[in-house]
């Protein structure tokens, strides 16, 4: 029998539970058969429900994602002044990813990696963050911060500038590393100088040596 579209909205959400308990017990990828066999439910009734396995990593990672969406929306609600803002902005999503890393390490780095590997399936909550990003920069604009610079241009900037904090493979790699003290700083520099005025290091031609003294 065919599920209803609301059956299907909600064991589409529960069985992208049951993939992220079967991705710590296994350490490893999930697929539909190996879902099939663990719900004890015919690949014809899973196929109601995902169509491939795109759909899965697509549905595990709005599970995996919601607590950052709704950080998200809860930071860009607030009203605090713009450089604050971006702070709480990273600042939350990284202390949530800090967590998930130290509870299991090897489980958030696959996750990474089937992230990664189905690109295309979770770049819309890639985009949300900076269509809200875009929207914290004209805020700051608004303040006289980050003035002569496209927002397309800062939101370029700025994410290239705080990629260890919000890419989740970064967390991987640099976790002893990453500190919110550094990212405070960051955050403060952004603010202090990032601007579309011209730029003295591109105006360098090239190296002078400064001879050395005796």
């Amino acid at each position: 029998m065919a599920l209803a579209p609301e059956e299907i909205a909600t064991e589409r959400r529960r069985l992208a539970g049951r993939v992220l308990e079967l991705l710590a017990r296994y350490g490893e990828e999930v697929t539909l058969p190996i879902l099939a066999r663990e719900e004890g439910i015919s690949r014809n009734r899973l196929g109601q429900i995902f169509a491939d396995e795109d759909e899965v990593t697509e549905a595990v990672a709005e599970l995996w994602l919601e607590p950052h969406v709704q950080i998200m929306e809860g930071v860009m609600d607030s009203d605090l002044p713009p450089n604050r803002k971006m702070y709480e902005f990273i600042v939350r999503r990284f202390r949530l990813s800090r967590e998930r890393f130290k509870a299991d390490p090897a489980i958030f780095a696959l996750l990474c990696e089937l992230g990664t590997a189905r690109y295309e399936r979770i770049r819309s909550f890639i985009d949300l963050a900076d269509h809200y990003l875009c929207e914290l920069i004209a805020e700051a604009q608004a303040d006289g911060h980050l003035a002569g610079l496209e927002i397309d241009q800062a939101l370029s900037l700025i994410n290239q500038m705080v990629i260890g904090y919000t890419i989740p493979d970064m967390m991987v790699m640099l976790h002893d590393r990453l500190t919110e003290e550094k990212l405070a700083r960051i955050v403060d520099a952004i603010f202090a100088g990032l601007n579309g005025g011209d730029s003295p290091a591109s105006g360098v031609k090239a190296l002078r040596l400064v001879p050395s003294e005796g």
